[in-house]
């Protein structure tokens, strides 16, 4: 077996697609093992809970996906998948803050549920010549050498009657099995200590379902409305490719949303703005309601041990992951993706140390977002360290500003959709224009959130 023969990749979901397709352009074969039967059409899958919920192909995922699989973007755009160009269309409050409506930040947001977006990646990735997709089958444990110092393969069943164990022999192993990886506790078993942890507990509820409004509803095409301090619960509603509207409301701590369409508006009419509330409280339910529990942000910290195996990588959900409300999670394993990649041009030698060290600092620029998000609500417990309440400030200050300044809103934009990295908020233009520039004073009407008789003036 050459040492670019065979890479193996354990998991079929948004980030093993994209790992599997950098993987091709180094190594003879790829195989990807999925334990859900991989549907051939739109569709969601079990191992994927969250994908009946509001998801965003953040701009700065979308562009690495677009490098490593040239037209995917004007492909869903072609079959229906709704954009967002004129940010006129895109109703954005995090924090309380409604964003100027003038805001232009300069990149097409890309919308479709989560099963349209794997549906497409996954027929582009099954197409490539060197790839091979088992599905329906498990991952068991993986095979060392006799010094237990590199992965040679991984041991798998399928599940099909009287299956027995096979081994596929691999020149490298990808973890992308999402959070209930078992990478830690196979590195246990090999003697290897298990990466630290860094964990934030917000205890995250969505309900989701979709409806059928009449055409042309509201102006927008996506309006997300986030938490705030004194209200842990937020909610989205998202155009999707086939016409349909996706309403999804969240709650944190506790807040669980209600799956009773009727008690989910009023639910949501705390926050959602009054023209919205109009639409829906009009629309057509459509389908199940769809559940989904996030306990935490958690983010393995491979890249601080001494001693790992060649041969082995972890990669996406099972690396780290974030609160689902700032649908990070595709966009962080398209980086995580570039990340790789990168590596993989300077060889494979020490190819684990290199990559976890890399992959590090898109993981930190995306936890200190979602992590400082969290941290900003009084209601979530955690450690808050000076710098992080002086950046939370002083994001809290940008977001009122934004209100009014355009240029502010298209700047905080463009970092919350991984355009830009979270310095450019910290850079001398923008931070005069968040100390000095002058807010107008809203009218007595003016508001951001809730209905009629439940109206929040920010």
């Amino acid at each position: 077996m050459g040492s670019n023969d065979h890479a193996v990749v354990l998991g079929g979901g948004m980030a093993g697609l994209l790992t599997a397709r950098v993987l091709t352009d180094v190594y003879e074969r790829v195989t990807i093992v999925e334990r859900d039967p991989l549907p051939t059409h739109v569709a969601s899958r079990r191992g994927v809970p969250q994908d009946r919920h509001v998801h965003g192909l953040l701009p700065g995922g979308a562009q690495v996906m677009e490098e490593l699989l040239p037209g995917l973007l004007d492909g869903i755009e072609a079959e229906g998948a709704p954009v967002i160009r004129d940010y006129a269309e895109y109703y954005c409050s995090p924090a309380g803050h409604l964003l100027s409506r003038e805001a232009q930040p300069g990149v097409p947001h890309y919308l479709s549920s989560r099963p349209y977006l794997e549906h497409h990646i996954r027929a582009r990735v099954r197409a490539l010549p060197n790839i091979e997709i088992i599905d329906q089958c498990d991952a068991v444990n993986l095979v060392t050498t006799e010094t237990r110092d590199r992965i040679t393969g991984v041991r798998i069943q399928r599940r099909t009657d009287d299956s027995q164990e096979e081994t596929l022999e691999a020149d490298l192993v990808v973890d992308a099995m999402g959070r209930g990886a078992r990478t830690p506790a196979w590195l246990a078993e090999l003697g290897y200590n298990r990466p630290d942890e860094d964990e934030l507990v917000i205890k995250v509820e969505c309900s989701s379902q979709l409806i059928r409004l009449p055409p042309n509803p509201i102006p927008e095409k996506a309006v997300v409305v986030g938490a705030r301090p004194g209200r842990p619960t937020s909610g989205g509603l998202v155009l999707q490719e086939n016409g349909a509207w996706l309403l999804t409301a969240t709650g944190r701590l506790g807040l669980r949303p209600p799956t009773d369409f009727k008690a989910r508006l009023d639910f949501v009419g705390d926050f959602m703005p009054p023209h919205v509330m109009a639409a829906i409280r009009n629309a057509e339910p459509i389908g199940e309601v769809a559940t989904f529990r996030f306990p935490a942000n958690r983010w393995r910290h491979y890249e601080r041990l001494r001693n790992f195996p060649e041969g082995l990588l972890v990669a996406g959900d099972a690396l780290c992951s974030f609160n689902p409300i700032y649908a990070q999670g595709m966009s962080v394993a398209a980086l995580q993706a570039a990340a790789l990649r990168d590596c993989l041009n300077r060889g494979t030698h020490d190819l684990p140390r290199r990559f976890f060290r890399v992959a590090a600092t898109p993981l930190g620029m995306v936890w200190q977002l979602a992590s400082g998000a969290d941290l900003a609500l009084p209601e979530v417990e955690g450690p808050r360290p000076l710098p992080l309440r002086l950046f939370n400030s002083y994001v809290g200050r940008l977001q009122a500003k934004a209100e009014h300044d355009p240029v502010l809103a298209a700047q905080f934009i463009r970092v919350a959709f991984l355009v830009d990295p979270p310095t450019q908020l910290l850079r001398p233009a923008t931070a005069l224009r968040v100390m000095t520039g002058k807010q107008r004073r809203m009218a007595p009407a003016s508001t951001t959130e809730g209905t009629s008789g439940s109206r929040v003036q920010t």
